[in-house]
């Protein structure tokens, strides 16, 4: 017996389910981390400065509850969301189906603009050829005949690149690691915007559900599997954690020495400014690797939300996955920029759709415990939910506030 358990026995995970949940873990974090992940934390670094430590603390705490929510419900159901949102309200799961496709779509094309940046800023190329490259690159993972395989191992392999490329700067760039860390639990100031921006960034749209999706389908489900559940759901989010905290140290040193960024480009600028020309390409590296997994995790899970709707979706999934990154690639190439306009519309939506799959998932914890076979949800698990379900209130209402800046 454990907390929220049932009867049923607790068993120790195989190795190909450690395999799946490490592969989850990191579909969700490599989705977390994409270029507006990389341009965010730079612009609100050079904004607070050390004070961005406590900023990240607050929405890393508020995306463990979550995340731990999400999975556990998803994990111990087997359902995926929109299955739960048709169950407890006929309707509400093709809504989050369609708000979470299109909002893929159109993050999707900014994705492969941030693959396109970091090629050139890694290589030199061509900003459309940079983009059909890392288009081809993403489509040919899919069609190899192991896909899911496949995905699992290169999120996880650019997964550590990024963290470890990351890891160098910071040492090259040399942040006040004491006054970070005295303004991690004492900021000298607080801003609850960046604190929304960042929670609706790590686990706003697609990506809340995107370690879940894959973990049930790759065979870990069921309320024997739900210590392995939680500890996979808090390390996805650690490892999110880690780059952020890495991205905003690397940050950190080059302006607490007195470096004005960029203003229309922080991220490269700061790069650069640590390691000069090698700065410069190793910003490329993380760039591409993050935007490159972001476009495959952002591709998988949104098509993971129409899988359940028809078997034929299901018998051409991995063909309608390479659709999907056609279809954005070749909107990048038409407009020959990141469709600002699009992408403030998108967030607006990223930001809805986090309170209402979120409302979905309480509710089957709290009210539907036929959905989890009998599953008793621990109290204080809830509890949880329920406040950061309060905070992604206000994260929507402030991505709708964005809608606004779409026409003035």
């Amino acid at each position: 017996m454990t907390d929220g358990t049932t009867k049923e026995k607790i068993r120790s995970p195989q190795p190909t389910h450690r395999a799946a949940l490490l592969g989850a873990m990191f579909l969700m974090a490599t989705s977390a981390i994409g270029p507006g992940f990389i341009t965010q934390t730079t612009a609100f670094t050079a904004k607070l400065g050390a004070a961005m430590a406590f900023a990240i603390l607050v929405s890393v705490l508020i995306d463990i509850a979550i995340q731990l929510n999400v999975w556990r419900v998803v994990g111990v159901s087997g359902r995926r969301a929109q299955d739960l949102g048709n169950a407890v309200a006929p309707g509400a799961g093709y809504l989050l189906a369609a708000l979470d496709v299109f909002g893929g779509v159109v993050f999707n094309i900014g994705n492969v603009a941030g693959c396109a940046l970091g090629l050139n800023a890694l290589l030199g190329l061509d900003f459309k050829i940079g983009g059909m490259l890392s288009a081809a690159f993403a489509i040919g993972v899919f069609l190899i005949r192991r896909a899911g395989v496949a995905m699992d191992r290169i999120v996880i392999v650019l997964g550590i690149v990024m963290i470890a490329m990351t890891l160098y700067v910071v040492f090259v760039s040399g942040p006040p690691f004491g006054e970070a860390l005295t303004q991690t639990v004492a900021p000298e100031q607080v801003d609850f915007l960046v604190i929304t921006t960042l929670i609706g960034g790590t686990v706003g749209g697609y990506i809340v559900y995107a370690g879940a999706h894959r973990m049930i389908e790759s065979g870990v489900q069921g309320t024997e599997h739900v210590r392995a559940i939680t500890r996979s759901s808090i390390n996805g989010i650690l490892i999110t954690a880690l780059m952020r905290v890495l991205l905003f140290l690397a940050v950190l040193g080059v302006v607490a020495g007195g470096v004005e960024l960029a203003a229309d480009n922080p991220a490269p600028s700061a790069f650069e400014h640590a390691g000069g020309e090698a700065g410069l390409r190793v910003f490329g590296l993380i760039m591409w690797s993050a935007a490159i997994t972001s476009v495959i995790g952002a591709s998988y899970t949104s098509v993971s939300f129409l899988v359940s709707f028809s078997d034929w979706i299901e018998r051409h999934r991995n063909h309608l996955v390479v659709a999907f990154i056609v279809i954005s690639t070749a909107i990048y190439l038409a407009i020959g920029k990141t469709p600002v306009n699009l992408l403030i519309l998108a967030g607006a939506l990223n930001g809805l759709i986090l309170p209402v799959g979120l409302g979905v998932i309480l509710w089957v914890a709290g009210r539907r415990r036929d959905l989890l076979h009998d599953y008793r949800y621990p109290t204080w698990l809830l509890v949880l939910g329920v406040v950061a379900w309060c905070v992604s209130l206000y994260v929507g209402w402030q991505a709708l506030s964005g809608i606004d800046d779409l026409w003035n």
